[in-house]
């Protein structure tokens, strides 16, 4: 979504018919059109963290369905500083709005099963969301397939995002699907082989 290519996704249960937005990025209609063809109601916009390519959308997104909006206090000076974050890529700033809630590790979501979990390194704020029974993964801008987040950013740690990938994402069940904030997604196994940045764990 939206003019970086954030990946964004939407979690939803059919049964009980809530869903959760993960980084809206951009392209509002786009993702409401999705809600509203499987008949979701959004009870939370949650992000992985708040550079502007994954929050583009998400005051518009609050606006149509309600939901609050959902980020680590980590990143309150990001998401604060969209204005200028847009200005520095050159983009017009959206409508914008305060989070209406801090997330927190270990915070538990009232839909699919979802936890939150703090992995800071890309930024002080960096969350991933883990789907145990659905053995699914959100991991933002904090594990790439073959890659990591850059740390050479304000606020990004190399030494955190080692140790939030190593000790808590690889702690993971090996067959996850890791949907990674921009390109493609991988596996928990395939990283802890393969990641130029690991070198092979077990």
């Amino acid at each position: 979504m939206g003019p970086l290519q954030c990946n964004c996704a939407i979690v939803g249960d059919p049964l009980t018919g809530k869903a959760l937005i993960v980084d809206p990025g951009g392209d509002a209609d786009r993702i409401m059109a999705i809600i509203e063809e499987n008949g979701f109601n959004v009870v939370a916009v949650i992000h992985t963290h708040a550079h502007l390519d994954h929050i583009l959308a998400s005051a518009e997104i609050r606006r149509r369905t309600g939901a609050p909006l959902m980020v680590h206090q980590g990143d309150r000076f990001l998401w604060n500083a969209l204005e200028s974050q847009c200005t520095q890529f050159g983009l017009e700033c959206p409508e914008t709005c305060d989070p209406d809630t801090w997330l927190s590790d270990e915070q538990l979501f009232d839909c699919c099963g979802g936890v939150a979990l703090h992995t800071p390194g890309h930024t002080p704020g960096s969350m991933s969301f883990w789907f145990e029974s659905h053995d699914l993964l959100i991991a933002g801008d904090t594990l790439f397939q073959m890659g990591i987040g850059r740390t050479d950013i304000p606020g990004g740690d190399f030494t955190q995002i080692e140790t939030s990938i190593t000790e808590r994402l690889f702690r993971l069940a090996d067959d996850a699907l890791v949907i990674t904030g921009h390109g493609p997604s991988t596996s928990l196994a395939l990283e802890k082989q393969a990641n130029p940045f690991f070198g092979g764990i077990s």
